[in-house]
This record gives C-alpha cells, sequence and structure tokens, in this order.
C-alpha cells in the first residue's frame, strides 16, 4: 500500500490545517491508519490513530482536544484536523497504517508515507 500525505503548509498559531492520507489500495480500510510527527533534531512521535472502522481513536495528550482524527474508506482516505496550533506543532506529519496490537508504536506500523511539513509560525 502507497500512501500520500497532503495538506501541510504555513499557518499562523491559532490556525488551522487539514491534513490528507490518500492510500493507494483498498486494503486501507482493514488497517488501523495513524499520524505520527516529526520536528527538527527530535525523535518521530505518535500524534493520534484510529481503527479501520473509525469507532475507535487514540491521541497523544497534548493534541487531545485540539486535533480530530478520521478516515472514509469509501475513498482510501485518512484525515487529520487540526485546530489551535502552536508553533511547537512545527513538523512533519506522517500518516501510516498498521495491522499490529498497539496503535501507538512506531515500529508497529507497515507502511508510511513520505510527510507533508506543518510549520506554525507565532
Amino acid at each position: 500500500v502507497q500512501l500520500q500525505a497532503s495538506g501541510g503548509g504555513l499557518v499562523q498559531a491559532g490556525g488551522s490545517l487539514r491534513l490528507s492520507c490518500a492510500a493507494s489500495d483498498r486494503a486501507f480500510s482493514s488497517y488501523i491508519m495513524g499520524w505520527f510527527r516529526q520536528a527538527p533534531g527530535k525523535e518521530r512521535q505518535f500524534v493520534a490513530a484510529i481503527n479501520w472502522s473509525g469507532e475507535s481513536t487514540w491521541y497523544s495528550d497534548s493534541m487531545k482536544g485540539r486535533f480530530t482524527i478520521s478516515r472514509d474508506n469509501t475513498k482510501n482516505t485518512g484525515y487529520l484536523e487540526m485546530n489551535g496550533l502552536r508553533p511547537e506543532d512545527t513538523a512533519v506529519y506522517y500518516c501510516a497504517l498498521e495491522t499490529g496490537s498497539s496503535p501507538f508504536l512506531e515500529a508497529d506500523y507497515d507502511y508510511w508515507g513520505q510527510g507533508t511539513q506543518v510549520t506554525v509560525s507565532s
């Protein structure tokens, strides 16, 4: 499965962005989808994940209440709605798919997109 992340850009603090993750294969609907981010000089960190049906979601504590993950399996596409953006949210955001047991562990993810840059100015 190939993933294409898009929707990043430059936004002022307090602004919003909606990231998309388009998958090349209908198998997308079988996977947990996650979003991770990596800021310069830092390790990649978990942002959010959603199960195959969309009924279960998981968030990093710092994103809870500001970010919303969703998916549309009919379009083989996932989304990350980001509101109340802060300069510390600046990072490259990656979408990924996994069939593992934990949505939080980077190592459990099998497929990764190329990343999309999000820059939040103060």
